[in-house]
């Protein structure tokens, strides 16, 4: 086999760092090449292109994770790590190329999906969950340490060198991939032919939301999904340059806000959570968890100072248990046979939200007429930027972040419909007869349809 040494956690581990190190490091030059490129209208704008990125990755992802069962890993590992990583450079070299390759790279956005099935590929079922939290932690560890290092070069050096670098860690990322990453599907579990397995039905993102229509327990669940996740998504496509247009948070402090409200995300979900699923409960946890997000974007939206935003900051990371919760949810309350449908659904769900959300969050800017008409300096203090905005604005700062708000709450409500004990209970005595063979490809479905779950609850 190419690479180096048998396929193991670390491979993957080391691949999700590289990739989501080079993205982070320029959250500070990214914000600037936004605002210079689209003076007007820049969150509509924002909103727009994260958009389509987001529905392309909802499309492609399920045709992605069919082929990489059928083709292996490891060139699909290239593909989507080499595609997203395209519109670095060009951010330097024509922001126009570099905007319109973010929103096209959408297509290949599946790294996540294919390192968990990596992970599924390399592991035994008792040791996946130890595995998941080791990429999960890696990814959070990458997006906490890079965005300020990332100011920190900005600020001495300029963007040119971050983007330079980022560029580097992008090409050993891709060389990692190359020389040391080792195949991890066995020939044995390929098919005779390529394609020969590939149906438009594993393909089609739409199809698996047909299953389950008619259940009623898996219907809830799958809405609260879509409503809890939409606002997310938004918010994590443009609060970066709110905090840092609107509030007037300079890079420096945007970067600490990063890695605090990261950091306390992975206590919550590594201390709190587990303490809450045993004591109060599986379902009452979630509620939890929606109520603390409801909460942050009610704070968020009214927020026009800048200690405010770091005290929701700090609910922010309490409610990253929503969806690690829900994931455990959802294995509880799907029957054996369904995991791997339900796990799916979820995940094109959410792909869709990250569609949705980011041109829903601009959309709502643009009808409120919050716009960037100067870019701040870094110094900018919060009471001066909120001081020239208009006073309809000075009332509501943030209103995507209310009209969030709302639609969380509505996910709430509908959370309370959700069956407190597992229908599947009957059956997992049941499910663990089924051969290694069939278990495995399962599991690998299972495991690569719950990565986005745990990628995004730690911002």
């Amino acid at each position: 086999q190419q690479g180096i040494g048998r396929p193991s956690v670390y491979h993957a581990v080391v691949v999700i760092f590289l990739e989501f190190f080079a993205w982070g490091l320029l959250t500070t030059p990214m914000l600037t090449v936004l605002h210079e490129t689209f003076a007007h209208h820049t969150f509509l704008i924002n909103g727009l292109i994260q958009g389509v990125k987001g529905f392309l990755s909802f499309l492609s992802a399920p045709l992605i994770g069919a082929l990489s069962d059928a083709w292996g890993r490891k060139s699909f590992l290239l593909l989507t790590v080499f595609f997203t990583c395209v519109p670095i450079p060009l951010m330097r070299i024509s922001p126009w190329w570099y905007f319109a390759m973010i929103a096209v790279s959408g297509i290949f956005s599946a790294t996540f999906s294919v390192i968990f099935a990596y992970v599924a590929d390399v592991t035994q079922e008792h040791e996946r969950i130890t595995a998941y939290g080791l990429v999960s932690a890696t990814f959070a560890a990458s997006l906490v340490t890079s965005p300020a290092i990332g100011a920190y070069l900005s600020a001495s050096y300029g963007d040119n060198l971050v983007v330079l670098v980022a560029t580097l860690v992008a090409v050993v990322d891709i060389c990692f991939i190359l020389l040391a990453v080792p195949e991890s599907l066995p020939e044995k579990m390929r098919p005779a032919s390529w394609g020969a397995c590939i149906s438009w039905e594993q393909a089609d993102p739409f199809a698996s939301l047909k299953k389950v229509r008619k259940d009623s327990t898996v219907l809830p669940i799958c809405i609260t999904v879509f409503l809890s996740y939409l606002p997310e998504a938004g918010q994590y496509s443009s609060f970066f340059l709110y905090l840092r247009q609107i509030i007037g948070f300079g890079s420096t402090s945007i970067a600490a806000f990063i890695a605090v409200v990261g950091i306390l995300s992975i206590i919550a979900q590594t201390v709190f959570l587990g303490i809450l699923m045993r004591s109060i409960g599986n379902k009452n946890t979630v509620l939890l968890g929606l109520g603390f997000q409801i909460l942050q974007l009610v704070w968020y939206g009214f927020g026009s100072q800048p200690w405010m935003m770091w005290a929701a900051g700090a609910v922010a990371a309490m409610s990253s248990i929503t969806f690690p919760a829900i994931s455990a949810l959802v294995s509880r309350n799907a029957e054996a046979d369904q995991q791997g449908v339900v796990q799916g659904i979820i995940t094109g769900i959410r792909g869709l939200c990250n569609g949705l959300g980011p041109a829903l969050y601009g959309f709502i800017f643009f009808l409120f007429h919050v716009e960037l008409n100067e870019l701040l300096p870094d110094q900018t203090s919060g009471k001066n930027a909120v001081h020239d905005l208009t006073d309809e604005r000075a009332m509501i700062p943030g209103p995507p972040f209310l009209v969030g708000a709302c639609i969380v709450l509505l996910a709430f409500v509908v959370a309370l419909f959700i069956p407190e004990h597992s229908k599947a209970s009957s059956t997992r005595k049941h499910s663990h007869s089924i051969s290694s063979t069939v278990s495995n490809s399962q599991d690998q479905s299972n495991e690569e349809d719950i990565e986005p779950l745990l990628q995004d609850s730690t911002m």
